[in-house]
C-alpha cells in the first residue's frame, strides 16, 4: 500500500496487534485520520490462528483463552458482537488426577461447590464464603479498575478504605496469592486448581509468589460469573473483527512497514521514518504498542531521553519464563480415565495436567527458574474443538499443551530440534496417563512451537516473554509503565501499560481516552472511571 505512506495523518499507531486496532478504531471514530502500521503482512499480533498441522485444523499459536472479552467496554462500544462470536463454556477449569478423580470449576456456584466438597467439605464452605464477597468485588472494583487509568496509590487506598468490600479487596492485594491459597484450603487438589485459576498461565507460580498482588488477582479465583471465553473459529477472528471495524471507521492500515525511527523534533513526536528513506508525518500524535525497549532504545534513542526515564527503562523487567507449545490434530477428542468420576472433565475450557502435589509444582517451578528442563512434566491444555467444532474438520479434533520452559534450557549436547521432539514425546507420554486415547494412532499430526520460533516472528516478545512485561507488583496498577512519555505527543498503548499483557484490549482502550482528552476531543463513548466506581461502592458500616 505505497499510497498510504505518501501523505500525512492526524495520528500514527505502531503495531497492528489488538491494542493498536482498539486504539485506532476509537480515534478514527472520533474523526481523526489514523494510520496503523506493522512490520508484518499479517495483523492481529498474538491473535494468530494457523493450519500448522494439517489442512482444516486451526491452531491458536499464542492467545487461546480470552478473559471476559464479550463484556469488555471496547467490545460493546465498537459493536464487535456483530462481527465476532464468543463461546462461554459452562465448565471453565478442570483437573484430572492419576487416582481417577477430577475437580472441575464451572459457572454454577452450587455445582462447583459440590465438586469441591467431594475433596473437602471445609474447602467448599470456604469457597462459598469467599465467593459471596468476590462476585461483588469483581463487578464493582476489579473489572472497573481493569479498564480505567490507574489511580495514584494513596487516592486508590483511601477510596477502597471507605467500603467493606474495598477494605476486603485491599487486604487481599497486600498478601501473596500463593500464601492465601495455602492458608485457606486444606486439600492439595483444591489448592492446585485455585493456583491454576489465579496464575496468568496455567499452574505457574511466578505470578502468584509476588509479595503482594496490587491488581487483586487472588480475588479472581473465587468469582464464577466472569471468566475465560473462546473466540469461535479461532483467535484470529477477533483480529479480523477489529480490523473490519477500524477500516469501517475510516482508518488506514499499512503492512510490511520497516520502521527506522520515530521522528522527534523539538521534543515532540512528529512522525515515523522508514527504512526506505520516506518519512510519514503525524500532525497530532504517535502511539507505540511495541515493547518499551524497542520504542525508546531502538526507535527513539537513549540520547533523547531524560536520566530518570532511562533509569525506569533499565529497571523494567520481563517475564522470566517462556512457552513450549505442542499443537495436535486428532482423530477423536481426548477422553479421560476420570470421566467416570467427573463426566464434564472432557468438555472443560482449561485443563491443568501433570502436577499431583504442591511439592511437584514447586519442583517444576524451581527447575525453570534455574534454567533447567523441568523433570516433572506439568502443563495447561483444553478441549478446544469439543467446545468449538469449527476449529477442526467435521468429526476431527484439536488440542494443545502449553508447558513453561526457560528461554535457553540446559539441554546438554543435544541439538534444539532433537530436544523439542523429545520433550514433546514426554508431554504425550504424561498425557496418556490421564487420557488412554492419547496415542500415536489418534494423533494425525503435531507441531511444536517454542520461544526460539515465536521470538523470530514477534521480536517484541523480548526474551520469550509473551506478556511483553512482567506482572510483578512493581509493574502493575499505579506502578505500570505509563501511557504518556517524556517525548511530547508520543504515547504508549500496549502491554507495558495497565492492565498489562495478554488479550485484554485495556491498553488500547484506556490510551484512547487519554489521547482524546489530551487533544481536546469529546469522546463519543463514556470512558470507564476507577474513581467513580470505587467511590460508588457501599460505605463501610
Amino acid at each position: 500500500m505505497p499510497a498510504a505512506l505518501d501523505r500525512s495523518y492526524d495520528g500514527i499507531i505502531i503495531g497492528a496487534g489488538h491494542h493498536g486496532l482498539v486504539l485506532g478504531s476509537y480515534l478514527a471514530r472520533c474523526g481523526l485520520d489514523i494510520l496503523l502500521v506493522d512490520r508484518r503482512l499479517q495483523y492481529g499480533g498474538a491473535l494468530a490462528t494457523e493450519e500448522v498441522t494439517a489442512p482444516g485444523f486451526y491452531h491458536n499459536l499464542h492467545s487461546i483463552n480470552h478473559f471476559h472479552i464479550s463484556e469488555t467496554p471496547w467490545f460493546k462500544d465498537l459493536g464487535l458482537a456483530d462481527r465476532v462470536t464468543y463461546i462461554t463454556p459452562r465448565y471453565e477449569f478442570g483437573q484430572p488426577h492419576l487416582d481417577g478423580s477430577a475437580l472441575v470449576f464451572g459457572r454454577d456456584l452450587e455445582e462447583t461447590l459440590a465438586n469441591v466438597a467431594r475433596f473437602s467439605k471445609r474447602d467448599a464452605a470456604t469457597f462459598r464464603d469467599w465467593n459471596r464477597k468476590a462476585e461483588e468485588i469483581t463487578a464493582r472494583i476489579f473489572l472497573p479498575e481493569r479498564f480505567s487509568e490507574p489511580l495514584p496509590r494513596a487516592e486508590r487506598e483511601a477510596l477502597l478504605s471507605r467500603s467493606d468490600i474495598g477494605r476486603d479487596f485491599l487486604a487481599a492485594t497486600k498478601r501473596q496469592p500463593f500464601d492465601v491459597v495455602q492458608e485457606l484450603f486444606e486439600n492439595e487438589h483444591v489448592q492446585l486448581l485455585f493456583l491454576f485459576k489465579i496464575s496468568l498461565f496455567g499452574t505457574w507460580l511466578v505470578d502468584t509468589m509476588s509479595k503482594t498482588s496490587p491488581m487483586g488477582s487472588v480475588i479472581r479465583a473465587f468469582d464464577l460469573q466472569s471468566g475465560y471465553q473462546l473466540c469461535k473459529g479461532g483467535s484470529a477472528n477477533l483480529a479480523r473483527g477489529l480490523m473490519e471495524t477500524f477500516i469501517a471507521a475510516g482508518g488506514r492500515f499499512a503492512p510490511q512497514v520497516e520502521l527506522d525511527r520515530i521522528v522527534v523534533e523539538g521534543g515532540k513526536a512528529t512522525g515515523i521514518a522508514l527504512k526506505d528513506g520516506r518519512t510519514v508525518r503525524a500532525r497530532q500524535f504517535v502511539a507505540s504498542t511495541l515493547n518499551v525497549h524497542q520504542t525508546f532504545e531502538d526507535y527513539i534513542g537513549r540520547a533523547q531521553l531524560p536520566a530518570a526515564f532511562l533509569k525506569k527503562l533499565d529497571e523494567f523487567e520481563y517475564t522470566k519464563w517462556t512457552i513450549f507449545g505442542l499443537h495436535l490434530a486428532l482423530h477423536e477428542p481426548l477422553r479421560f480415565h476420570s470421566e467416570k468420576f467427573e463426566p464434564n472433565i472432557h468438555r472443560t475450557l482449561k485443563w491443568s495436567l501433570g502436577a499431583e502435589t504442591m511439592d511437584e509444582l514447586l519442583t517444576a517451578h524451581k527447575d525453570v527458574m534455574a534454567d533447567r528442563v523441568p523433570q516433572i512434566v506439568q502443563f495447561g491444555s483444553g478441549a478446544l474443538s469439543v467446545l468449538d467444532p469449527t476449529q477442526a474438520p467435521p468429526g476431527k479434533h484439536t488440542t494443545y499443551a502449553w508447558h513453561v520452559m526457560p528461554l535457553n534450557p540446559d539441554i546438554g549436547s543435544r541439538d534444539y530440534e532433537t530436544f523439542k521432539q523429545e520433550f514433546a514425546e514426554r508431554i504425550i507420554e504424561k498425557w496418556a496417563h490421564y487420557a488412554p486415547n492419547m496415542t500415536r494412532k489418534n494423533i494425525i499430526a503435531q507441531h511444536v512451537y517454542t520461544a526460539r520460533e515465536y521470538t523470530q516472528t514477534f521480536p517484541e516478545m523480548r526474551g520469550g516473554d509473551i506478556f511483553m512485561g512482567a506482572f510483578s507488583a512493581e509493574q502493575v496498577m499505579y506502578n505500570h509503565f505509563g501511557y504518556r512519555t517524556p517525548i511530547g505527543r508520543l504515547y504508549m498503548a500496549g502491554s507495558a501499560t495497565h492492565p498489562g499483557g495478554a488479550i485484554s484490549g485495556g491498553g488500547g482502550y484506556i490510551s484512547a481516552g487519554i489521547i482524546a482528552r489530551d487533544l481536546g476531543l469529546e469522546p463519543w463513548w463514556k470512558p470507564w472511571d476507577a474513581a467513580g466506581a470505587l467511590g460508588a461502592a457501599p460505605a463501610a458500616a
